[in-house]
């Protein structure tokens, strides 16, 4: 920065922090908001009768048959992501750049363009680069660098325009494994399509819906999954990349689990409960403690051991005790 405060460097405005008694920046920061909250909140643009703001599609979009149900968790899980990282996001506070004008630019025409084109995905696909701007210009590029994740991981939270595609093959796939998976344990199926009947026992055929194909809990997945390799920032970035990739395999393998798990009560047990409430309840039950189980042997295996026992070592080993006097002698890092 430049050592006369009167003169920033170019690119550059002045520290957020000498401007706390500027009424006027404050006002100026309100008016934004307030225009931001009309546009995103109140705006009536989207939806087949145009009756929804943006918010308001996708929050309706938030649904089972867009395989989104997860949806309502974005929100909690962006506003854990920034308080995890407070600490650093108080020291990181700086000059505000107006490089982050640049940003809000961008986002701008974003919303513009999906404003235009009725396409409340490229108006949500905005809100991020309005936001990330807003605190680079505001904050610097430091608040801006670390906010960049939880701010943009809000793309995930957008439904796609189809999952038809995806959830035929991943149909096909769940179908295969289950009818595989269940003969290993002994219970006998034949395949039609996507519909699994037994050969020896007396309960109905079942047949691998849309829901049941897995892509629910792989949308789920991913968003737990990218959260669990943002938090895990000791780790390279090709190992963080891997464990949020992991989630692809994870959930087929999950989802074909609690398929066959259907099948097995299905003969072995009660069958109406099988296709009834275990049906219901086997996502809660066992997909997920299962694929999070899987998540955190997967961590272990690329930091080398549970993360907590290493995070605990790390700390051991950057503590290095000094005496005052003696510069020169140290006690070695344990």
């Amino acid at each position: 920065m430049s050592l006369n405060p009167t003169e920033p460097e170019s690119g550059k405005r002045q520290s957020i922090g000498e401007t706390h008694s500027n009424p006027g920046l404050w006002v100026s920061i309100a008016l934004s908001v307030a225009v931001l909250v009309w546009f995103y909140a109140f705006q009536l643009r989207y939806g087949a009768e145009r009756d929804f703001s943006a918010t308001g599609w996708l929050k309706s979009a938030w649904n089972d048959d867009l395989d989104y149900e997860h949806g309502v968790l974005f929100p909690f899980v962006i506003a854990g992501l920034i308080i995890y990282r407070l600490k650093d996001l108080k020291t990181a506070v700086s000059d505000g750049s107006y490089w982050g004008l640049a940003a809000i630019l961008v986002g701008v025409l974003f919303y513009a363009a999906g404003f235009r084109t009725l396409q409340p995905r490229i108006t949500m696909g905005a809100l991020p680069f309005i936001l990330w701007g807003s605190a680079m210009y505001l904050w610097g590029w430091r608040v801006a660098k670390i906010l960049t994740f939880p701010i943009f991981f809000f793309w995930l939270a957008i439904p796609l325009p189809s999952f038809q595609q995806a959830t035929t093959h991943l149909q096909l796939l769940a179908t295969s494994l289950a009818h595989h998976g269940s003969g290993l344990l002994g219970v006998e199926t034949y395949v039609e399509g996507t519909k699994v009947l037994p050969i020896h026992g007396d309960w109905k055929p079942l047949d691998i819906a849309k829901g049941c194909s897995g892509i629910r809990s792989l949308m789920a997945l991913l968003m737990i999954s990218a959260a669990w390799a943002y938090i895990a920032d000791k780790m390279a970035m090709w190992k963080r990349v891997l464990l949020f990739l992991s989630a692809f395999p994870l959930a087929i393998l999950g989802n074909a689990l609690r398929v066959i798990s259907i099948f097995v009560i299905a003969e072995y047990g009660n069958s109406e409960w099988a296709r009834t409430t275990w049906h219901d309840w086997s996502g809660l039950l066992l997909f997920y403690p299962f694929s999070l189980m899987l998540l955190l042997a997967i961590h272990s295996l690329l930091e080398g051991g549970f993360p907590w026992k290493n995070a605990n070592r790390r700390q051991l080993r950057r503590e290095v005790v000094t005496r005052p006097n003696h510069p020169d002698h140290f006690v070695p890092e344990s």
